[in-house]
């Protein structure tokens, strides 16, 4: 493990790799399965977007300082997607009584002020409470929960991580004759 702990740069690139690789599942879902995203799931989106980018912003900063200023973004960033990816969830498995199929998120944008839009995003819509797709029990909202949670996990201890300062030296001690 001490490659990825003792390597914060590298192990910024790597979250910001796996993010990558979910967005990009998530599009096979849309584009080739046929898969349409709920409200809460473009949202998550838009974090996985946001941990992707300030981690890679992470991995490629020099300084420590900068690096952490990154790291404590992608954290914000994996807080909110696993608070709605949560929130999913919790409609997932407890439905409301009365489901109504709402507006996409982009008529919702189109119709309301920023404020209304907010909560109903977050309330969620007839299909926000549909599972499509499973995986090993769980799902897609179940899945990019865990994943919110582990990145967010990790990326919390990376900035904790103090690495040693590259001096060459090797801490091996010669002998000489």
């Amino acid at each position: 493990m001490s490659w990825f702990f003792g390597a914060p740069r590298r192990a910024f690139g790597l979250i910001s790799l796996a993010c990558v690789a979910m967005l990009c599942f998530g599009l096979y879902l849309q584009h080739v399965v046929g898969l349409e995203p709920c409200p809460m799931c473009v949202v998550q989106r838009y974090a996985l977007v946001g941990v992707a980018v300030f981690a890679g912003l992470a991995a490629a900063s020099g300084p420590r300082a900068l690096r952490n200023l990154w790291g404590v973004l992608a954290l914000l960033s994996c807080v909110g997607g696993a608070f709605t990816a949560a929130r999913q969830t919790w409609l997932q498995w407890y439905p409301p009584e009365f489901v109504s199929c709402g507006r996409d998120i982009y008529g919702m944008i189109e119709s309301f002020p920023l404020q209304r839009v907010v909560p109903m995003i977050f309330r969620g819509s007839g299909d926000c409470t549909k599972i499509d797709w499973t995986f090993l029990g769980l799902s897609i909202a179940n899945w990019s929960f865990l994943c919110f949670t582990l990145f967010g996990v990790l990326a919390l201890v990376l900035l904790f991580v103090r690495t040693a300062p590259a001096t060459g030296y090797s801490g091996r001690v010669s002998k000489a004759a």
